[in-house]
């Protein structure tokens, strides 16, 4: 039986929330973050909320966020060529678009004293990741996949981690980011577009006897980079306009596995809730005549 999940990929007409106000249509400055300005379609589901990830005056990424699970089930950016280093001193951060009680369309960080209770209705805080010693706040859009110090900045928000196996977050995963890194570095002429995300099978993290923030099975992630280096080596160049990966998110048998992103949407059609028609990039980032990656 494969894991099941309240992973859910919605198309471009799933509600979103920004600032304060509901929309039906992803705004021109969040789209520059999807290929061909298209979110992945799956299926629709009314917890599942697109955020577009707002830092000081600017729009950085965008997160498919579960306001049950309290996880994202994905992030979708763009790779930014850097040398990986890290963000250092950078206080995590919650979503006020997710609450009622805020009206801010920008991440903000967490208080040091006293934050509302209904926050923690729709998305996760920092008490449910203070005393879990197996997990730590895995990054789907990771620190070193950008440049701008407030780039970087912006993954740190809880709306951008998930609970992530310590092993397999600074082993396996840890290296297939820089694995990443390192390709799109050097061989990705143009834009690359990213998306990460998640499955999940009913396990927990739990707070005072409440189930509060979903254990991902497998992490996932798939880029599209149609503007590439065409004399690259062969076993780079192969992995080009668009290739995927999936781990097991565990302590052992958690190898990062690579494969064609056909592979790894008929891999989450077996353990996940999406539909038939599930798409990760518009047209399998296929290369047209006369269209620029930007």
């Amino acid at each position: 039986m494969g894991s099941r999940t309240v992973l859910q990929l919605v198309a471009c007409f799933l509600l979103v929330t920004v600032g304060s106000e509901v929309q039906k249509e992803i705004s021109l400055e969040c789209r520059e973050f999807l290929y061909m300005g298209t979110a992945p379609r799956g299926l629709e589901n009314r917890s599942l909320k697109k955020i577009c990830q707002r830092y000081n005056g600017k729009a950085r990424y965008i997160t498919l966020y579960d306001t049950v699970g309290h996880i994202p089930v994905y992030s979708a950016y763009t790779f930014k060529r850097s040398d990986g280093s890290k963000k250092v001193d950078v206080p995590w951060m919650f979503e006020p678009q997710l609450s009622k009680d805020s009206d801010s369309g920008e991440m903000q960080q967490f208080p040091q004293d006293y934050l509302p209770g209904s926050f923690s209705d729709s998305q996760a805080v920092l008490e449910d990741y203070s005393n879990i010693v197996e997990f730590e706040r895995g990054h789907l859009n990771p620190d070193e996949h950008q440049a701008h110090p407030d780039d970087k900045a912006a993954t740190y928000t809880l709306t951008n981690v998930v609970p992530q196996v310590r092993e397999f977050n600074i082993g396996h995963w840890k290296r297939h980011e820089h694995i990443i890194r390192r390709r799109l570095n050097n061989y990705c002429r143009g834009r690359a577009y990213i998306v990460t995300g998640v499955t999940t099978s009913g396990r927990m993290v739990r707070r005072h006897n409440i189930d509060r923030v979903a254990i991902p099975t497998y992490l996932w992630s798939a880029y599209c980079c149609i503007d590439y280096d065409r004399n690259a080596p062969f076993e780079e160049r192969s992995k080009f306009p668009a290739f995927a990966s999936h781990g097991l998110n565990e302590k052992e048998g958690s190898e990062v596995l690579e494969m064609s992103v056909g592979q790894l949407e008929e891999f989450l059609k077996r353990n996940t809730f999406v539909d038939k028609k599930f798409q990760i990039f518009f047209d399998n980032c296929k290369p047209n005549d006369g269209i620029m990656s930007g």
